[in-house]
């Protein structure tokens, strides 16, 4: 076979680097429309925009993709905000967050990605999980006092996060989440930039409240299932009730 191997590798990489940025320019384009062009007034935005910088995203795509977000440009974004609620393997509930500018298209796909879980159902699944605002953020001062910090950015609670967690978190560095009111995303990431802490997460999001009893094995087919409908490119977020 030669390096036929090398060949596929490479193209897998490509493949997905390719979706890695695409997803980005939605996500810039989403937080444009969601909160404005203004990353100073729009803490999702900003966030987006620094990972956009950081995976060496165009500034041509990423001045395109705020202006058709926020419709300052010729082109206006016409993505709907849809949520599907359901279940992973092993009884995991989780919802996924879906951004398209096809709803039968994307029905259809989340449907054939569901075929090892359950989507919908009887019910909503949503009271299994906390709505709240969400910003994951780090600093190079390891004896930080996280719960201080807490306190002061206006937080209402926190947990520590290591950069296996999240390699946004550089090695060496106290990196945290901080759980906040839906309302108070920005004001809790200006306090914490203002503070010396580089936040790399702002966001509307869900946590679930229980998480089930699995084994490896079982942890390892959820994880597969819910990589799958990550890699989906209209799937922008999937919230999971797995540690």
């Amino acid at each position: 076979m030669g390096r036929q191997w090398l060949h596929a590798k490479r193209a897998i990489v490509n493949l997905k680097k390719g979706q890695f940025v695409g997803k980005l320019v939605k996500e810039i384009t989403v937080a444009a429309k969601l909160g404005g062009a203004d990353p100073g007034a729009n803490a999702r935005l900003f966030t987006a925009l620094e990972k956009a910088r950081k995976a060496s995203v165009t500034r041509d795509a990423i001045e395109r993709a705020v202006a058709k977000g926020a419709g300052t440009g010729g082109e206006k974004s016409q993505l709907d905000h849809i949520v599907y609620e359901g279940y992973a393997p092993h009884k995991v509930p989780l919802i996924v967050e879906v951004y398209t500018d096809n709803h039968n298209r994307t029905a259809s796909d989340i449907r054939v990605l569901f075929k090892k879980g359950v989507l919908g159902g009887a019910g909503s699944n949503k009271f299994l999980f906390d709505h709240v605002g969400l910003v994951e953020a780090h600093t190079p001062d390891v004896a930080t006092d996280l719960e201080a910090v807490a306190i002061e950015a206006g937080a209402n609670d926190f947990e520590a996060v290591t950069h296996q967690q999240n390699d946004d978190v550089p090695e060496g560095a106290a990196g945290a989440r901080f759980i906040t009111e839906r309302a108070e995303v920005h004001n809790v990431t200006t306090w914490l930039k203002q503070n010396g802490w580089s936040v790399v997460t702002a966001e509307i999001g869900y946590l679930a409240k229980q998480f089930p009893n699995l084994d490896e094995a079982q942890r390892a087919e959820v994880g597969e299932f819910l990589q799958e409908i990550e890699d989906h490119d209209d799937v922008q977020r999937v919230w999971a009730a797995l540690k």
